[in-house]
């Protein structure tokens, strides 16, 4: 089966095909207005420059000082975009409510540029009161809440400045998944997936749940559903990249699927997809991470790396770099990542800027 194509992408390739078209669409298939920006630039070899978080702010501290960390990138005129690989919370004793979330929403109104969002396990697959005492919730309703809040207008960004991306709702065969976008700058694709910790949310539930859980999907249909989307998604990403001849790809997502403090085998899939879509991508591919809190870079689909046996089956793409960003606990900062098509052999570079 061929991979589902946005509507606005075919589109964009067929202007590519027939010289013109210079001005590319107006109209995306939701029926948006492009004027914010096409989500799919293919002609740019500008340097393109990402400001990077994830796992924040966890607890009061953390959050009083999060409007320092919008300053501090708002004022970095290199910041093009603003990315948060997930986890707007803390993972334990840390209630998943509306007004919680209400309050990250209007912190995150505070970027000045477009923020791209993808959900972490603690917003929602570990929104229960069983091991995490997170609150008497159903994930799924909260996974549900976290997408009329956070995706309030498919296929557009938070933020001050808004940028149209595309948008799995399009998808009419995974049409729930808001969350998972993807666009193209500086010759690279950059894809989201609602790919999360808690062993990709093979991690149980327990019990109780509310009254009502029976009104929302069940554990087990949230992890078919959502393994189709992310295998969906991410054929898309990389048949978007072949087609468009991009320089390379970016995925952004909250889990760590090579953390050794946890169980890892709910990613068993994802990293042999990945791997595999790489290898046959044949350029830099880089990984975009959170959950684990602690910064690093390493390259889990070479052999010899220590992480290249953690999952059965890896296939080898040494083109694929992985960057954890910093996070919880860990110091105040965001990886300012920079993408330079005229330096094919440093396509991805990157530093981290602390607020102190």
């Amino acid at each position: 089966m061929r991979p589902f194509i946005p509507k606005l992408l075919l589109t964009v390739s067929a202007c590519a095909i027939a010289a013109g078209c210079a001005d590319q669409p107006t109209a995306s298939s939701n029926g948006l207005s492009l004027s914010t920006g096409n989500p799919i630039n293919t002609g740019s070899k500008n340097p393109y420059t990402l400001a990077v978080i994830g796992d924040t702010p966890y607890g009061p501290d953390k959050k009083a000082e999060f409007p320092s960390l919008v300053a501090l990138i708002n004022g970095d005129p290199k910041v093009d975009v603003v990315v948060h690989l997930g986890d707007i919370k803390a993972g334990t004793f840390s209630p998943c409510t509306d007004a919680y979330f209400d309050s990250i929403f209007h912190l995150f109104a505070g970027f000045k540029n477009p923020l791209v969002y993808t959900p972490g396990d603690n917003e929602w697959t570990d929104c229960h009161v069983a091991s995490k005492n997170n609150g008497l919730f159903t994930p799924t309703e909260r996974l549900q809440a976290v997408r009329a809040l956070f995706f309030p207008v498919p296929g557009q960004t938070l933020g001050g400045r808004k940028k149209q991306v595309l948008t799995q709702a399009d998808d009419p065969a995974n049409s729930q998944y808001v969350e998972n976008t993807m666009w193209m700058e500086s010759q690279v694709v950059f894809s989201a997936l609602n790919i999360t910790g808690s062993n990709n949310d093979l991690a149980s539930w327990g019990t109780p749940l509310p009254p009502d859980a029976g009104n929302f999907p069940s554990q087990a249909t949230e992890v078919l559903t959502r393994a189709k989307a992310n295998r969906d998604w991410l054929n898309a990403t990389f048949a978007t990249a072949t087609a468009q001849n991009a320089s390379g790809v970016a995925l952004l997502l909250q889990a760590d699927m090579w953390d050794p403090t946890a169980a890892l085998s709910g990613f068993d899939d994802l990293v042999k997809q990945i791997g595999n879509l790489a290898a046959a991508f044949g350029k830099p591919v880089l990984l975009l991470e959170g959950d684990s809190h602690a910064f690093r870079v390493d390259f889990p689909f070479t052999p010899g790396s220590p992480l290249f046996a953690m999952h059965p089956s890896t296939p080898a793409a040494p083109n694929v770099t992985r960057l954890v960003v910093e996070g919880s606990a860990g110091r105040t900062e965001y990886v300012r990542l920079t993408v330079d098509p005229q330096h094919a052999d440093q396509l991805f570079s990157w530093e981290r800027v602390p607020l102190h």
